[in-house]
């Protein structure tokens, strides 16, 4: 068998987890799936995939040659359509993954447009709170908030947002509107607990002076979206992320106050599993989200 067709077919078996799911996609027989997967372990000399009656299973080394074969797959479609002229227009399947709000907030409504653009590509969003294994779950790209403390990854810097303290206009008529740091110690607040720049403790700086003030809090969250309700349902201010709050910043339901005062930046980056060249898809769709975070937050950066 021509062995980029190998290649083809072990990719779709791990994706599918199934010999029966791959021999339907290439529309051949179940036989002639296995024989493929087994010349392959054959020329290589390993084992790739771990047989039982209730899955298949890829070992290391099939996790590790997984990795590299689909890369292989990918860039040669993309040799075939530079080919034909045609390169703008991306195929095949495209696994992102990304926080669950900031996907719900700035990714899942804009993937109307990309799509269009691309109507022969499809996309598995794999939203996790959690940094999740890149070459384990077959992802192509992630987008990732904050300190990237993994080093086996390819990473590029794609947007930044301001820190904001905030709440309810409700909140802040009721118990007082902070004006300095030192204001916020008298103040109930909801504490992020995934911000590891930050948490309860946090340093501002205005021009030349910094103060360092510990957050009074009694609730603390471990995901964006309780962070969100906590906030709406007037449990007390947060300092969080602009992209967390975009839309109700917007629109007034929800109030930044201290702007004056400045916190660190949080930064997004897009994600590559180490050991590839990250693949046109992945790159176009990280230039996309790129360009729409550009678009709807970069004036307010400039002027912070």
């Amino acid at each position: 068998m021509d062995r980029l067709a190998a290649f083809e077919i072990y990719v779709r078996v791990v994706d599918t987890g199934s010999f029966s799911a791959a021999a339907r996609h290439f529309n051949i027989g179940q036989p002639a799936v296995s024989k493929a997967v087994a010349q392959l372990e054959e020329w290589l000399g390993v084992k790739l995939l771990l047989r039982s009656t209730r899955a298949l299973t890829p070992t290391e080394a099939g996790q590790n040659f997984y990795a590299r074969a689909k890369r292989a797959v990918e860039e040669s479609g993309e040799a075939v359509l530079a080919a034909r002229g045609t390169a703008a227009g991306l195929t095949g399947r495209l696994r992102v993954s990304a926080a669950v709000c900031f996907a719900r907030l700035h990714v899942v409504p804009r993937l109307p447009e990309f799509l269009t653009q691309h109507p022969d590509l499809e996309i598995d969003l794999v939203l996790d709170d959690r940094n999740i294994d890149l070459i384990e779950e077959g992802i192509d790209l992630a987008l990732r908030m904050g300190d990237l403390a993994d080093s086996n990854m390819t990473a590029r810097r794609i947007g930044v947002a301001r820190r904001r303290v905030l709440a309810t206009a409700a909140y802040f008529a009721k118990h007082g509107t902070p004006s300095t740091p030192a204001d916020l110690i008298g103040h109930r607040a909801v504490v992020y607990t995934r911000d590891l720049e930050g948490g309860e403790d946090w340093t501002f700086r205005k021009e030349t002076v910094e103060q360092s003030i510990k957050l009074q809090s009694r609730v603390k969250i471990s995901a964006t979206e309780g962070l969100r309700a906590a906030v709406f349902s007037d449990l007390g201010l947060a300092v969080a992320s602009e992209w967390a709050f975009s839309p109700e910043l917007k629109s007034g339901a929800v109030v930044a106050v201290m702007d004056d005062w400045k916190l660190p930046t949080i930064a997004l980056s897009a994600l590559y599993p180490t050991g590839r060249m990250a693949s046109s898809k992945a790159r176009q769709f990280a230039a996309f989200v790129e360009g729409c975070l550009a678009t709807e937050f970069a004036p307010a950066l400039l002027s912070a």
